[in-house]
Order: structure tokens, then sequence, then C-alpha cells
């Protein structure tokens, strides 16, 4: 829920109101049932609320506790805060709101830093401390809420999108290191690097205590170990606690709510099991939501086929939008201008879109992210698991979207350098806690590449209608329990086989053992016509040109024959360039 927005000034200087202001119009769609400024001496915050929990004004943001002496910003969702008020209560503090809200407050002010330990949730917050003059920031264990920040010897700022940072004074040059793994790591910019030079992103699992003069303290409080503690635990028993964990995890989502909550339905195994878990547990009106695009060629622009067969069964209220191509292409610029960085999964679209009409039902839903990374779903898993030789290679031939020599094609010499994506891959491989190359994999997957490619379009596309997507396979303890899971176990019949044995009780046969599919764009695969056209005209451009970052010699042989230049995970490269292009001239030029 929510966007967030504020700055701590270290020039004795304070925040200027219409510099938070400016920022919080870059947040209302992610917040837009309300808004709220706070201002003392060098330290500002701004909020749009999305009401989810406690939706009276109690609950408003920015949220000042006078007798605690805290004031904070929070983005999110904490689904043991009910727990954690018993608790708190029981150690004397009082309450003014039924919020989760200002659980965070209390638990900052009782455990201090520590507080993240037992906060259970999805969260990126901002806390000032007037009696010590410290800004504490932090931002979730698996990076599922977003924390941007720009930082200066004069200011920390910080937002919830990047495009709130920009309407700032920052450096706005292109990250060369980024660029590179932009290209590489399909659309993937590890943090703390972005694509813009002047604006950072908090490392998931990391907080910030920063103090008026300046001085920045970064700590990480959770790294996962993929390393097995036991070995004589039977295939039931990785099972039967995978269900119970993924069980508690669909429940405790749909509990943290004072609003009606739904499932986006793709028809696929993970948003199904979902579907089935919540009628498991005992939940009765279940809202689904399913959405899809014309056919080209042999690709199925649509998964209905098999979201149908689970409405049915479980007697589900349901929404379903068919949507042409000639209604997505005039819609890309409104998608591309709510990425908060450039997204090329041909999903980030389909989120959009359907996001629109969900947002118009309800203001949370669930969603399958995180299933493929955890339990092994995707086809280039067991690919990699057959190579031999090098680590980095062995991934980045079935992974990384352009090698680094056709990347020295792509650029111009001012953005040519070293191999900087295979640098990153080695440094993530060689952090201990991980058994085998596959298990480094999967760690590197869930920890680092999902949050900036699936998590972060979802959370992108969902909040620019003021939608809250939640992620239950991405939940920390069920996470940590996947990671433990041999690899050869979660890649037996071509993958997820835990959660395949789960469904056998609760599924059709043909959801479980159908083909995977990938939420089908096809026009932004196979590219062709209209959106050709359209992706020539962005790389052909005066704007594209004059940016200098492209080759134009290989940006033409990219357009002359576009279906010869698809990634190992079969993507369109010329997508990926005019992508990135595209949102470049939306978010900077304008």
């Amino acid at each position: 829920m929510c966007g967030i927005c504020g700055q701590l000034r270290f020039d004795r200087g304070t925040p200027s109101s219409n510099s938070i202001k400016n920022m919080m119009s870059k947040l209302s769609r992610r917040g837009p049932d309300s808004s709220g400024q706070w201002f003392e001496g060098s330290v500002g915050f701004g909020h749009q609320r999305l009401s989810i929990i406690d939706l009276s004004n109690s609950g408003s943001q920015p949220m000042k506790d006078n007798t605690l002496n805290l004031t904070l910003v929070f983005n999110g969702t904490i689904y043991n805060y009910k727990e954690l008020r018993s608790k708190l209560i029981d150690k004397g503090y009082s309450f003014f709101s039924s919020s989760d809200t200002e659980v965070i407050i209390k638990s900052y002010h009782f455990w201090g830093k520590d507080c993240v330990k037992h906060l259970d949730g999805m969260f990126a917050f901002a806390i000032w401390d007037s009696l010590s003059k410290n800004l504490f920031i932090a931002r979730d264990r698996m990076g599922i809420k977003p924390l941007y920040y720009n930082l200066t010897d004069k200011a920390f700022t910080f937002a919830s999108n990047s495009q709130a940072l920009l309407t700032q004074n920052l450096d706005k040059s292109i990250n060369p290191i980024a660029l590179q793994q932009q290209l590489s790591l399909h659309g993937v910019v590890p943090a703390p690097n972005t694509i813009i030079n002047g604006i950072k992103k908090l490392r998931p699992g990391t907080f910030i205590i920063l103090n008026e003069n300046g001085i920045v303290d970064e700590q990480s409080y959770w790294y996962p170990n993929a390393s097995r503690y036991e070995s004589n635990i039977s295939e039931d028993d990785y099972i039967t606690r995978t269900h119970e964990l993924l069980s508690k995890a669909v429940t405790k989502r749909m509990e943290a709510s004072d609003v009606p909550i739904g499932v986006l339905l793709s028809g696929g195994l993970d948003s199904s099991l979902i579907v089935a878990l919540l009628k498991e547990s005992g939940h009765k009106d279940i809202r689904t939501f399913s959405i899809g695009f014309e056919d080209i060629d042999d690709e199925n622009g649509s998964e209905f086929e098999y979201s149908d067969q689970i409405v049915s069964k479980f007697q589900t209220n349901h929404k379903k939008y068919l949507l042409s191509n000639k209604e997505v292409l005039p819609r890309l610029s409104e998608a591309i201008k709510n990425m908060s960085e450039p997204m090329v999964g041909q999903d980030a679209i389909a989120f959009y879109l359907l996001s629109e009409q969900v947002s118009k039902q309800t203001k949370v839903v669930l969603s399958g992210q995180g299933a493929d990374e955890a339990f092994a779903g995707y086809f280039w898993y067991p690919r990699m698991f057959k190579e031999q030789g090098d680590e980095v290679e062995r991934f980045s031939k079935h992974y990384v979207d352009r090698p680094h020599h056709e990347f020295l094609q792509t650029v111009m010499p001012f953005y040519q350098g070293e191999d900087h994506t295979n640098k990153w891959l080695t440094k993530e491989f060689s952090k201990p806690g991980a058994d085998s190359f596959i298990d480094k994999v999967f760690r590197t997957d869930m920890t680092r590449l999902i949050v900036d490619d699936p998590v972060k379009r979802v959370d992108n596309m969902t909040m620019a209608w003021g939608l809250e997507a939640r992620v239950p396979f991405m939940d920390t303890d069920l996470v940590e329990w996947a990671l433990q899971i041999p690899p050869s176990l979660k890649m037996k019949e071509e993958g997820k086989y835990p959660l395949k044995q789960i469904a056998r009780q609760l599924l059709p046969s043909s959801v479980i053992d159908r083909k995977k599919g990938y939420f089908p764009m096809p026009a932004l695969k196979y590219v062709q016509g209209d959106f050709l056209e359209f992706m020539s005209d962005i790389l052909s451009s005066s704007s594209c040109i004059n940016r200098g970052i492209f080759d134009q010699k290989y940006i033409n042989k990219v357009i002359n024959s576009p279906r010869d230049y698809m990634t190992s995970l079969n993507g369109s490269r010329l997508w990926h360039l005019a992508l990135l292009e595209y949102w470049m001239q939306i978010n900077i030029d304008t």
C-alpha cells in the first residue's frame, strides 16, 4: 500500500514543501485515497495512502507518535502486526490506531534497529527519531516493496519510485555498468545501481541509519542460507512441510486486510494453487481475475482454457478480460510512464492493463510470482544443470540476453567496457552458504534477480492503479525452506515437483501437467506490423541518435530482422532496445 518520499538535509537547510509535493505528485497513483506531509527542521516526509488496514484517519500518514518522538512513512503490509501489537501491549505500550503502521513505530522504539527482524511482511519505511536526530530507512527481506534514493553531500532524498526522484535536481546521466546489466540480465539492474547515475535503490534485507551530519551506516539484516542442514528428510516430509508453509503464507496474506482480496488467475499452476489453498482453508467468496491477448502465429495470447477450469471447479467470482493488439499499442506509453525502471518482461504491460480492470473491483490481490524461482519451474534450470565447466559460463549460456561481445556491438564506444555482468555473477556465486552450482543459481534468482524482474514489474504495474499485490510464494519462511530442498527433488518431472504433488489432490491434472505458460503477450515477443514500425520509429528517432547510446548499424540489423535477434529466454532483443529508449524519452526527456 502507499507511496512514500522524504528528505534529510545535511547542509543545515530545510526540505522544501514544493520539493516534497513534486515527489508526491509522481506517487499519487500508488496511494489515491489520501495524502499528507510532515516537516521538522532538517527532515520532511510525504505520503500517498492506499487504505487497506485501519481505514480511519487514525491510520493516516506521515504518522507521528508524540509520546515516543518518532515519525514514520511506510509502504507495505505487516502480516504479523496483530501478534506484535499484543506483544507490545504486554510490554506497556498503548496504541491510538489499529494499523500495522503504528506497530512499526512501537517495534522500532522497543527493539531499535532489530525491529526489522520481528516484522513479517513486505515493507519499505522511514522513521525519524526527533531525540537522536537519526533517520532509519529499511526494506523487506525479499525486496517486494521498492525504495529509491539520491545521496549527496547536501541531502539524502528517498521515494517509492524513480519518477519522484527525477523531479529533484540530480545527475540524470546513464550509468554504464547498469546499462550493460540492463541489456544482459533481462532488464535486471541489481541494487544498489539503477540506469540513472543519480538514483540508487536500497538492497533487499537492508537498512540505513543516517544523521544530520551526513554519516551513513548501511547494514544487511537477512540473507538466506542455501546449504541443506539435514540429509535424512524424506520426499514426503519435504512436500508436507512445503504444503504447510504455503498454506500459512496464503492465509496470513488474506487475513491482514480490512478490504476484500482477490487473486490474479493466469491459469498456470501457481495462481491456481493459491485459489485451491484458499478453498482448502475455508474461504468461500473467492474473487479471481484473468486477462488474455490476441494470438500471433502459433503463440497463444491467453490461458483462458486453463483458468476457466479453475473457475468452474472452485466456483470463484470471476472476471475475464480479452484485449486486441489494437488496444495494447496506444497504452504502451502509459505503462512505461509507470515503470520505476525499464522493464522488458512482456507481462509488465499485461499486468498494467489487467490491474486497471481489477482495481475497479478490489484493492488487494494475491499473485503467483516467486514459485518458479523457489521451486525450479523455468526451462533453463535443467539446461544449466547439464552443462559442465565454469559456473558463470554455465549460467550465462542459458540466461544472459546478450553476450559481452554482442553488447560491445550494441552500444557506442563511450559505454563499452569490461564485462560487468560476468563480474557481478562471479561475486554472487562466490558467496558462501550454497552446496552446489544449481543451489547458487536458485539463491541468486530468489535474492537478487527476481527482485528486479517479476517482483518489481508486479509492484509497479499494480500500484499504478492503486492495487496492492501480495506474493505468497515469496514468504520468507517458505523461501528459506525451498532453498533447503534438494535441487533434484525440485527439478523432478520438469520442475516444481513439490508444488505439483500438493496440487494432485486439489487441481485438475490438465492444469498441473500442462506446458508452462509465461503470461503471454505475443506482440512484444514476435514483433511485426504496427509494433515493428513503432519500435523502429523510437530507435531511429533524433532523441535516440542524439542520446548516443546505441550503435545505429547494429540497431538497423535488428530492425530489419527482429526474429533473428531473440534472447536465450525467448525474448525480443528489439523490444529490449526500444523499451529502454522509450522509457528514457518518457521519464527523463520530458
